[in-house]
């Protein structure tokens, strides 16, 4: 597998076709890290990508597909109505002022523009399940230190947890803001673990699914 391949982003991509009918040309991917997601996005819909980040550690192949540089999301360097699209995953939680980047987001969307955003699930019991770049004994360590925070009731995103926003937290938040918020969870999840397709319709149906999974993502429009 190559580092422009990570089996889920390609699968999110999938989603975002068969969910906003406006053609994407221009997409912003806020929070992107080294930029692989923003490369492949690039590549599975065509798109004219920008990623931003605060910190400038960008694979250098990415660069080459997707528009990478260093920015804060709540000051977007660009103009009102920019962007067909944004895509934020595991950014959020680590914005000083959350309800303020998505403003800004929402500013450089375009009238019909559409999102896909996501973050931890505070609800979670076991997190980081499906991080391909850690090993078993680095989640292990996360876990026990995110239950130890919990415990002493520090488990909060301001107290520098990765604690994220539980579904219904993370709800709230985007419809102050956008016009048109669907939660995406469990089909994300169906998607990208379709092997085991009555497993995650188990977890649906048995009401567990807001503390079984690890993240929640929502999509949506202006």
């Amino acid at each position: 597998m190559s580092n422009l391949e990570d089996g889920k982003t390609e699968k999110v991509a999938a989603i975002i076709r068969s969910t906003h009918t406006q053609k994407i040309e221009k997409l912003l991917v806020v929070g992107c890290g080294k930029g692989i997601e923003a490369a492949i996005l690039a590549q599975q819909l065509g798109a004219d990508v920008t990623g931003i980040d605060l910190k400038d550690e960008f694979d250098s192949t990415a660069k080459q597909f997707a528009d990478l540089k260093t920015g804060n999301a709540m000051q977007l360097e660009f103009a009102d109505g920019t962007f067909d699209y944004i895509f934020s995953y595991h950014a959020l939680e680590h914005i000083d002022d959350p309800k303020l980047a998505l403003r800004e987001m929402h500013r450089v969307l375009k009238k019909d523009g559409g999102f896909w955003i996501g973050t931890p699930n505070r609800s979670r019991i076991v997190g980081y399940i499906g991080g391909k770049d850690t090993s078993l004994r680095e989640k292990i360590r996360w876990n026990i230190a995110d239950w130890r925070t919990r415990l002493a009731g520090k488990f909060e995103n301001e107290l520098g947890a990765h604690a994220g926003f539980s579904e219904t937290e993370l709800k709230e938040l985007l419809s102050s803001v956008f016009s048109k918020v669907e939660a995406a969870t469990h089909r994300y999840f169906l998607t990208v673990y379709s092997n085991h397709a009555a497993m995650m319709g188990t977890i649906r149906k048995s009401g567990m699914s807001g503390i079984i999974y690890p993240s929640v993502y929502f999509l949506g429009t202006k």
